[in-house]
């Protein structure tokens, strides 16, 4: 792991500003993404990390308007801005222009995502006929250079097969080769790396950084193995139930967290068995994320941190942000060379 590239060279691609997604239930409307805002610039990986259940995935569904319609709420107040589109109150007209050729998304589970009754080729080419003016033959070209682009051997006869006949590693790639068919500007990436084992997960890790460098892409992972954000990413938004906890470049995270959350997710990270007393057990952090329809009155980490306070129980924590940027929603974060923190301006 090494210290982040600066990222104040250029403008950022995606602001999202202020998120917030609600949803339609048979026990009334739930609160799922609670204010979540970050930026993301050409040529980064960011990635956001927490448990299942933080909002990870909403968080990525409402970027991309993936949600159903009939039972989502984005709050009015949201901004999710593309170069000068506003993602949340776009026409689903412009959306449909969006989405799949200037943002673009790899799901968790290809087997899910893939048709199994048409060939691969076939699906690539769906992407290419409705957002580019190729030809048929210049399509089925570009089909066969993006799976040979994603390392796919023999793309001439892959193109040809159904995903049952790939394996779990070559669905994967086929995913990366239809989100990145039309060189998206930005690729939104949830958990691609979780079915597969860890041979293949390195493969596609370094095969998506190779794309970035390439392509110029904008990358948003995420996923809750912190091994993969310290090998691929440059910053990292720690989410849980809901709301963003701590942000920070991933070196300052990984080497000085601040939030206790951010911290007791570190300390559970298996290490090498020289490193630590064979007998000593994984940290792991008690209790479980909390209900969306029972959040704390207080801070939401309350009931499972160490640390917490009268003031934590009563009052739940600003995101603050210190002089180089990072920012923590704790009233009583890690100090880190005993350096203040301010307020958002």
């Amino acid at each position: 792991m090494t210290d982040t590239k600066t990222t104040t060279r250029q403008e950022p691609i995606l602001k999202i500003r202020n998120l917030t997604t609600r949803f339609r239930t048979d026990r009334g409307i739930v609160t799922a993404i609670d204010d979540v805002s970050f930026d993301v610039y050409p040529g980064e990986t960011l990635g956001i990390v927490g448990e299942s259940g933080c909002g990870k995935t909403v968080t990525s569904k409402s970027i991309m308007r993936l949600l159903p319609e009939h039972i989502t709420i984005i709050d009015e107040k949201s901004s999710m801005e593309f170069e000068g589109i506003n993602l949340a109150t776009t026409s689903n007209g412009q959306m449909r222009k969006v989405r799949g050729n200037r943002i673009a998304m790899i799901f968790q589970e290809p087997m899910t995502s893939l048709n199994p009754v048409f060939t691969v080729g076939w699906q690539i080419d769906e992407a290419l006929k409705y957002h580019t003016k190729l030809s048929r033959s210049q399509r089925r070209e570009r089909s066969i250079e993006m799976l040979r682009l994603v390392e796919i051997p023999n793309p001439e006869q892959r193109i040809n097969e159904y995903p049952h006949q790939l394996s779990g590693g070559m669905r994967q790639r086929v995913m990366i080769a239809m989100a990145l068919c039309c060189e998206p500007d930005v690729l939104i990436a949830d958990e691609p790396t979780t079915a597969l084992d860890v041979t293949i997960q390195a493969q596609i890790l370094d095969l998506m950084n190779g794309l970035k460098e390439k392509l110029d892409t904008a990358i948003i992972l995420i996923t809750h193995d912190l091994g993969v954000v310290a090998q691929v990413c440059d910053r990292v938004q720690v989410m849980y139930a809901g709301r963003v906890i701590e942000s920070a470049s991933v070196y300052d995270l990984f080497h000085t967290p601040r939030h206790p959350y951010t911290k007791a997710l570190l300390e559970s990270i298996p290490k090498a068995a020289k490193t630590r007393v064979k007998s000593a057990r994984l940290p792991a952090i008690e209790g479980i994320v909390p209900s969306l329809w029972e959040l704390p009155k207080g801070c939401r980490f309350q009931d499972r941190c160490s640390i917490a306070t009268d003031h934590c129980i009563e009052l739940e924590p600003d995101l603050i942000t210190d002089e180089n940027n990072r920012s923590v929603r704790c009233h009583t974060p890690i100090t880190v060379n005993n350096a203040p923190v301010r307020e958002n301006a």
